[in-house]
């Protein structure tokens, strides 16, 4: 086996393995359940990401593939036929955030001056009449409770009428929904990353991909930067999703035709700089 210190893609990877490692430690995930679904993930790939279009692949090509024997791909393909947590896609997170998205798009639910109105719970153009459009089977008051508890819906107790005080739908902690949204981010990052990596050799136009760093901010500058940082990166969003929410079939009421599945991720990082024996980075 090659030298992880001198393979650049095993550095690379250990990177990636370490933080995942903590976060399926405090979630109680061993290593067992862990190296089931990187068989998964390896057979998946092997079976529909490297066909060559003019068969279909075989037990027997994705076991060369992937070193794991034609047994073990064959209870990974029948696991995959009946459960497939990759194409997943109507989770309570999307959902949730569906309701948010049409609330800030959707002219049936904006004031006079475009900007999301100040709906009541029930009636025409009220909250509950947004969650149903938007929300599929979620009731509307399942849906109140989680905008308040993270912050996204006030209710004004006067009138009774809800505010939307956030255009984002973020849940915390280790949730349900904050886990699909970390596979869902991770997922698109590393894609982008890997069409990079290969777009010059199949004559394709890279994905943006940029990353603002720096390794010598002295600590007493790091909230300023925090919050700076969350606030110009937030109106950006906003910014790109006044433009594209509208494209988006499920808040214009398109029907039919290809869609296709697109969007920008911003994410904050900060750790110490490690220092070695002498004190140098």
């Amino acid at each position: 086996m090659t030298d992880a210190k001198s393979n650049p893609l095993h550095q690379a990877l250990f990177r990636i393995l370490r933080p995942m490692a903590r976060l399926l430690l405090r979630n109680g995930v061993p290593f067992g359940e862990f190296s089931e679904l990187v068989k998964r993930a390896y057979v998946e790939a092997a079976l529909e990401d490297f066909s060559d279009g003019r068969r279909k692949p075989t037990d027997s090509r994705a076991a060369v593939m992937t070193g794991l024997t034609r047994k073990e791909v064959r209870k990974q393909r029948e696991i995959l036929a009946g459960e497939n947590p990759v194409r997943e896609t109507t989770s309570h997170a999307n959902r949730a955030s569906r309701v948010v998205s049409g609330w800030v798009h959707d002219t049936g639910f904006q004031a006079s001056n475009g900007e999301p109105a100040a709906l009541v719970f029930e009636g025409p153009g009220s909250f509950s009449e947004l969650v149903r459009k938007y929300s599929g089977d979620m009731t509307p008051r399942a849906v109140l409770d989680e905008l308040q508890r993270v912050g996204v819906v006030s209710v004004d107790v006067d009138s009774g009428q809800l505010h939307l005080k956030q255009r984002a739908y973020v849940p915390t902690g280790d949730s349900e929904e904050m886990l699909q949204i970390f596979g869902e981010d991770v997922s698109d990052l590393v894609a982008t990353i890997d069409h990079n990596l290969v777009s010059s050799e199949h004559g394709q136009q890279p994905l943006f991909q940029r990353t603002l760093t720096y390794n010598g901010v002295p600590p007493d500058v790091i909230n300023e930067w925090r919050e700076r940082a969350a606030r110009q990166s937030q109106a950006l969003l906003e910014e790109l999703d006044s433009w594209l929410g509208p494209h988006d079939r499920g808040v214009s009421g398109q029907e039919g035709g290809e869609s296709v599945r697109t969007g920008v991720s911003i994410f904050y990082f900060e750790e110490p700089v490690q220092t070695n024996k002498s004190g140098d980075e």
